[in-house]
């Protein structure tokens, strides 16, 4: 029985070396020879705690290390050949068997899924997991005997970016799909890979099964619910967020908000205007956690935001300042943050404490037109009083318009962090969302 451990990860120095010109702007990425350089970097298979057979078998090797085992193939999958499927011949002690797929740089250490750049389809559970280790509700369980497999509808992409394309990753189990998953893939590519975890797992590895896609695939793609902390007036359907208020005056904002602030690991999502609907009054910016939900980002305090409608940028403040084009129909919005060299990791707030998203009076958010103060500036000037509102780091928020820069502002990030945050208020947008356009 032979273990092969890590040996070679010195084919990996092309990779890196073509990464590190790539940091530096000495090439770009999109150059085919050196992409196409770096994607067979490997040339063999990566492996460790799993043994190999040449029919393709791969069993678990290692249980007393406590250590996943995972074999990653040598080459990614291409538009040619973007499919590959795995059946479990045994399914040990608790079948902790992942498939999916990962960067060629993954660690061996880790299963499918669970670093950045990588997705995997956890067959004890059927819950999938895409470049974290908390993992949602995806598909069936599976067994001994069924086949998972894992393919690519590069056709479908969902962007026009040739070097970080965003393509739709399907999950079949036995021949009949499972769902669909939209991801990045890096300039190196997505590579087949399994993991494994538990004593007495084995399982047969095809890298030549065949997949003939349809566009049955595209009605099932997952919710993405799960992203968002916060919709109002917003529904989610897959990738999109769709405006479902009224839009007949400004009480009628729809409000979609993410579980997750933006970070030093995570610093900047997109949105594309899919429809401008009747006036395009799109916005795309970053909120305190406990922004109130009938009104626009930007317009009041611990927000910052880029207005689609008029390219206006808001500041806290319902007055806007001319800052860049307006928007329409396929043009692609960003928001980041660059932070501080200095910046403290307990600033991420990732580990923040929950905050209600009642009004401090314990009645949801609303906004009254009787001229007197509104219950959302009342929720302000609350806001602005508790201890530590913001916490005094000053971070640059940038905006972009279909990849180039439009401009930067420096702000105070709010206790908790800053969450990306969307809004609409006119009838029938629509806008495709991708959190996390960037990866590394």
């Amino acid at each position: 029985m032979a273990i092969r451990a890590r040996d070679n990860d010195i084919d990996l120095l092309a990779f890196h070396r073509f990464a590190m010109l790539q940091r530096q702007n000495l090439i770009h990425p999109g150059d085919a020879a050196l992409r196409h350089g770096a994607r067979i970097a490997l040339r063999e298979p990566r492996f460790e705690r799993v043994s190999v057979s040449g029919a393709g078998l791969l069993c678990y090797s290692d249980a007393d290390s406590g250590l996943a085992g995972v074999y990653i193939a040598p080459h990614p999958l291409t538009p040619e050949k973007n499919y590959f499927e795995v059946e479990i011949v045994d399914t040990g002690l608790v079948c902790a068997i992942s498939v999916g797929l990962v960067p060629p740089h993954h660690s061996l250490d880790s299963l499918p899924g669970w670093q950045p750049d990588s997705i995997g389809y956890n067959v004890d559970d059927g819950r999938i997991f895409k470049s974290d280790s908390q993992g949602r509700p995806f598909g069936p369980p599976c067994a001994a005997g069924d086949r998972i497999g894992c393919g690519i509808n590069f056709k479908g992409s969902l962007n026009d970016d040739p070097v970080h394309p965003v393509v739709p990753v399907f999950f079949t189990k036995n021949g009949k799909e499972v769902g669909t998953v939209s991801t990045v893939v890096p300039p190196e590519g997505l590579y087949p890979a399994v993991g494994m975890h538990s004593e007495g797992e084995e399982v047969r590895l095809n890298l030549d099964a065949k997949w003939e896609h349809t566009d049955v695939i595209l009605m099932s793609i997952d919710s993405c619910e799960e992203d968002w902390a916060r919709l109002h007036e917003v529904r989610v359907n897959g990738q999109l967020l769709e405006y479902v208020g009224r839009g007949k005056s400004i009480i009628d904002v729809g409000l979609a908000q993410a579980r997750h602030p933006l970070t030093t690991r995570y610093h900047y999502f997109e949105i594309q205007v899919v429809d401008p609907g009747q006036s395009c009054f799109i916005a795309i910016g970053l909120a305190r956690r406990d922004y109130p939900k009938h009104r626009h980002p930007g317009w009041n305090k611990g927000s910052i935001a880029y207005h689609a409608d008029d390219g206006k940028l808001f500041v806290g403040t319902g007055i806007g300042e001319h800052f860049g084009p307006e928007c329409n129909k396929g043009d692609v919005m960003g928001c980041g943050i660059l932070f501080p060299r200095d910046y403290r990791r307990e600033f991420d707030a990732s580990d923040a404490p929950e905050i209600d998203y009642l009004s401090d009076n314990g009645r949801n958010d609303f906004l009254e037109l009787d001229g007197g103060m509104t219950e959302s500036e009342s929720e302000d000037e609350a806001w602005w009083e508790r201890p530590n509102a913001e916490n005094g780091i000053k971070v640059q928020v940038f905006f972009t318009r279909n990849g180039k820069m439009v401009g930067k502002r420096e702000v105070r990030i709010p206790k908790g962090g800053f969450f990306p945050t969307v809004g609409m208020l006119s009838s029938d947008e629509k806008v495709r969302v991708d959190l996390r356009p960037l990866t590394g």
